[in-house]
């Protein structure tokens, strides 16, 4: 009988970088698109203005996720690049250093010091560079920052979360659209949480119950708001 294992480890943490972004987009399209035509439509307008609320949010949300994103991922992956450079001429003026460094780690992880030295030894020959920044900074090809992707992820996430508001604000009768954008959104959010948490390996019911929570208290400042200003304003 083989001993090599016969199924493949399939490990979430590949997944961390788009699907980080995907949930946040994903959950703000709904929350935010949503809060606007809750609170449009708690303030008395009228059909239309509700529904020219939502695409707009839908649009600037989208973009301004993928914006944001873009930007914060971009910083990691300049850190990310500074210290890489760092660590390659620190290799290139120093490599006994770099090589005690190396092995000190191995020592503290747990190898004997013959062991851990060895190992070091071994592992720079092959790829010092790749050895310091895995094993010294953290940085690894599953989790490098790639800006793009992330940016992508989120845009796109958030379009299709805020599709379900913007939908609702178009068919709903105009005094039921608060009421039915908020019961939308709530089901949405159940979905997109339950989702998320499988996909993350959590429990699919508390992910569900955390994004619905503050969803519904979203929808009720956004209701609160929107009734303040149209009675203000009428």
């Amino acid at each position: 009988m083989s001993r090599h294992s016969r199924h493949p480890e399939l490990h979430r943490s590949e997944r961390v970088g788009w699907l980080r972004a995907a949930v946040l987009g994903a959950n703000d399209g709904i929350v935010s698109v949503a809060g606007l035509v809750v609170g449009v439509a708690a303030s008395g307008a009228s059909a239309s203005t509700i529904l020219a609320t939502g695409v707009a949010g839908t649009v600037a949300g989208a973009m301004s996720m993928a914006a944001g994103e873009y930007v914060s991922v971009q910083t990691q992956a300049d850190t990310e690049d500074a210290d890489l450079a760092m660590e390659k001429r620190e290799l290139r003026e120093d490599p006994h250093s770099e090589l005690e460094e190396l092995a000190a780690i191995y020592r503290h992880r747990g190898l004997e010091p013959a062991l851990a030295r060895q190992v070091a030894e071994q592992l720079t020959a092959h790829d010092a560079l790749g050895a310091h920044a895995r094993d010294e900074l953290g940085i690894t090809d599953t989790l490098r920052a790639r800006p793009l992707q992330a940016a992508l992820a989120s845009a796109g996430a958030f379009t299709c979360g805020a599709v379900l508001p913007v939908l609702t604000a178009l068919l709903a009768p105009v005094d039921k659209v608060a009421v039915m954008t908020t019961a939308s959104t709530l089901l949405g959010l159940c979905l997109t949480g339950a989702m998320a948490a499988q996909a993350g390996g959590a429990p699919p019911v508390r992910g569900a119950i955390r994004v619905m929570f503050w969803g519904a208290l979203a929808m009720a400042a956004a209701a609160v708001v929107g009734r303040l200003l149209g009675a203000h304003v009428s």
